[in-house]
Formats: C-alpha cells, sequence, structure tokens
C-alpha cells in the first residue's frame, strides 16, 4: 500500500456495489465530505478498512421487505472490525432510462432480483419485462451504456445522476416502508458514551452444547429487563452441532442490568463477543411514536 493510500484512508469509506449504489447514497448520509471506495464484494470491503485503504466501511445488514444481507453476519465475526454506528435508509426505487426516453415506450427493465420483486406491481401494470442483474447501480450504467429508449433500470437517484439517465417514474416501489439499516465499521473500537443517550449492543455468541443452553443464556435478558432487538441464527464450521448467534440489544454494558445480562449469557456460551456498542439510530424511536 502506498503512502497515498494511507492519506487517503483518512478521508475514505467503503461500500460493496458500484457508484450510485443504494450503500453509496447511505455514505453521502451519513459521510457526505468522505471520499467513498466501490468494492466488488463484502469480503473486499472489509478488507479495505482491514488494511487502512479506507477508514470506514459501511455495510447492509436488513431490510424490511428482503430481511437480512447474506454472508454479512458470518463475515463480521471474523473480520477485526468494530461495529461504530448505524444508519436507516429509506429505499425510494426510481424507474430510469437513457435521455429522452418515455415510460410509454419501455419494453424491459434491468436491475437486482430483491428491486425488481420491490416493484413487481409497478412492472405488471406497466407490462415490462423485468431482467435480472448483479446490482441496481450496475443495472443503470449498462442502461446509459446501451442507449436503447426501450430499456429501462431500477435503482436510486444517485445512480440516475451519476450515469446521466432520466427519471421517468419516481418512487415505484410496492411499499412504502422498504427500509435498509446498514452498519458502519471501523479498525478502532469506538464506543458509544453511555450518558449521551441510548445505545446498542451487538455481540455474537456460541451456546454450549448441553441441554436448554439458549433458554438459559437468553433468561438473564428477561430477567434483568434488557430489551433484545434481533437474534440470528446460523451455522459455523461445516457441522450441524456449532450454531452461532448473532444478537442486538438496547442499551449499553455500562448499564447493571445490561452487565448482568451478558455476564449470564457468557456463563452459558463456549464463546461471546462485542462487536460495537454505537448510538441508536433516531429512526428507532420514530418506528415506536
Amino acid at each position: 500500500m502506498t503512502n497515498d493510500a494511507i492519506l487517503d484512508s483518512n478521508d475514505c469509506i467503503a461500500f460493496q456495489g458500484e457508484l450510485g449504489a443504494f450503500s453509496n447514497q447511505a455514505c453521502e448520509e451519513v459521510f457526505p465530505g468522505m471520499q467513498v471506495l466501490p468494492c466488488a464484494t463484502f469480503e473486499d470491503a472489509f478488507q479495505a478498512v482491514k488494511q487502512g485503504t479506507a477508514k470506514r466501511a459501511m455495510i447492509p445488514v436488513d431490510n424490511s421487505l428482503y430481511g437480512r444481507v447474506a454472508d454479512v453476519h458470518h463475515l463480521l465475526p471474523e473480520s477485526g472490525l468494530y461495529i461504530i454506528g448505524e444508519h436507516f435508509l429509506r429505499i425510494r426505487l426510481q424507474l430510469m432510462a437513457p435521455k429522452g426516453a418515455t415510460l410509454e415506450g419501455l419494453k424491459a427493465v434491468h436491475s437486482h432480483t430483491v428491486a425488481l420483486g420491490q416493484c413487481r406491481k409497478f412492472i405488471k401494470q406497466h407490462g415490462l419485462k423485468a431482467m435480472i442483474h448483479a446490482d441496481t447501480a450496475g443495472s443503470a450504467a449498462l442502461i446509459a451504456e446501451q442507449g436503447d429508449p426501450t430499456e429501462g433500470a431500477i435503482g436510486s437517484e444517485l445512480a440516475a445522476a451519476e450515469y446521466g439517465l432520466d427519471i421517468v417514474a419516481r418512487n415505484i416501489e410496492d411499499a412504502e416502508h422498504n427500509t435498509t439499516r446498514f452498519l458502519v465499521l471501523s479498525r478502532q473500537k469506538i464506543e458509544a458514551d453511555s450518558l449521551n443517550g441510548p445505545a446498542i449492543t451487538t455481540f455474537f455468541f456460541r451456546v454450549r452444547n448441553v441441554p436448554a443452553a439458549l433458554y438459559k443464556a437468553m433468561g438473564g435478558f428477561a430477567t434483568n429487563g434488557v430489551n433484545m432487538v434481533k437474534l440470528e441464527s446460523y451455522m459455523v464450521g461445516g457441522t450441524f452441532n456449532a450454531t452461532q448467534f448473532y444478537a442486538d440489544i438496547e442499551g449499553h454494558p455500562d448499564e447493571r442490568s445490561v452487565a448482568l445480562a451478558l455476564e449470564e449469557a457468557q456463563f452459558f456460551s463456549s464463546h461471546l463477543k462485542i462487536l460495537g456498542v454505537y448510538p441508536a439510530h433516531p429512526f428507532r424511536r420514530m418506528e415506536r411514536e
């Protein structure tokens, strides 16, 4: 790595995808002054931060319609990175096409399979042929390169601007609540101050292979009044006997109730590691109002 790359990392944030991706948009919203580093895979984005090519990474973990983002929960525990923040991005899907094209003239639309699924009603209503691609921004780039006025793409407003396309129909997603949660990752461990408002603690753990171990590990959160807002399980090590869990709880380890709950979970686990303690995004409060 060159000295220039090291210097650039002080003002650089990595994401998976191409310029104009929704992850790119999340970077712009949270860190408007930072340079962005598009990466082909999540592994590449993690590695960019780990090696110092980038200072931060913006990684999607959940979508309100699609569920969890594949691979991320497997990569986080072994990444050597820390979660220092979260961001909720409202996904607004735009139908874009080459300059001068019209909605009436379109015959096919290109995008990621998830984005196409989230616009199923619109696509059917207008009799468009859905063409699956690896990502939304890449679809926009392809449409711009081909310049065919009968073919469009579904993606972000940022992608339309990035590739010089016209938006021929705005906000065409079927569900208004379509939202993606992102995590901000760093090499440095930066924890939220317990006195500065609500916090989220993220950790992963593997319970002991004994009867009722998960029930007992989770019991401490209930008895100490700690709210668990996320619990995911996945297999590790190629065996059906070793299940790992990924969890988000409301609260800070400095709080006595959280400390006691984590201590009890640790007792019934063969391994437990905190991945990050970070400020709760205001979106969480808005959802409850």
